[in-house]
């Protein structure tokens, strides 16, 4: 069985448990079945060490020029989503690589990533609740809800602040492995997740760049 490579951005200023959540549930879903399905890894700018908004540094694996093709893209957030706002070869690589991806994943204020490359357009989106009138004022044609923890669009998944990246990619692992896996998962972290049944949400038209 083919890996599903899991590309996990990252970048100096970055909320710890928004990708450190999802970056545990893959890399454990993988570990603890036989068919390995995930390939997760950390992608920078550089192989510098990033250091995340509290500190602690990590080191990450390959640079964005160099990172496998991604199937699932994982855009965290924190205080650091300020600069990488205005870091053209990161927007560039969410956009060109989100192309090619099976799932684009946000958490907390990484949506605000997606919303500047357009991404959001014509979609139901959510982010950390500080943040929801930024997410409004930079995606006009998004419907930006305050009520769901994470919100699925087909291709482009949002989540609302950090643990909220834990449940949506729970969901995930769900929804291309089954429920009995992500039970799996859970159980195995000692968290406390139920399976969601899917909202159905009508989006507007869709944007050209929602692919």
């Amino acid at each position: 069985m083919t890996q599903t490579n899991v590309a996990i951005l990252i970048f100096n200023g970055v909320q710890l448990l928004d990708f450190i959540g999802p970056f545990e549930v893959f890399s454990i879903t993988s570990e603890i079945n036989e068919d390995k399905p995930f390939n997760v890894f950390l992608v920078a700018e550089t192989l510098n060490a990033v250091q995340c908004h509290y500190g602690l540094s990590f080191n990450p694996d390959c640079t964005l020029l160099d990172s496998p093709p991604p199937d699932i893209i994982i855009i965290p957030g924190g205080i650091g989503t300020r600069e990488a706002l205005n870091q053209l070869q990161i927007l560039a690589w969410i956009q060109s690589k989100g192309y090619h991806a099976e799932l684009i994943l946000s958490v907390c204020t990484g949506s605000l990533l997606l919303a500047k490359v357009g991404l959001l357009d014509g979609l139901v989106a959510t982010t950390h609740h500080l943040a929801l009138d930024q997410l409004q004022a930079m995606a006009p044609q998004t419907t930006v809800v305050d009520n769901q923890r994470f919100v699925d669009n087909g291709k482009i998944i949002t989540a609302a602040g950090i643990s909220a990246g834990i449940d949506m990619s729970l969901y995930v692992v769900a929804k291309l492995l089954g429920d009995s896996k992500a039970l799996k998962t859970a159980k195995y972290m000692e968290y406390d997740w139920k399976p969601k049944t899917k909202v159905t949400l009508i989006p507007k038209p869709l944007n050209p760049l929602n692919f």
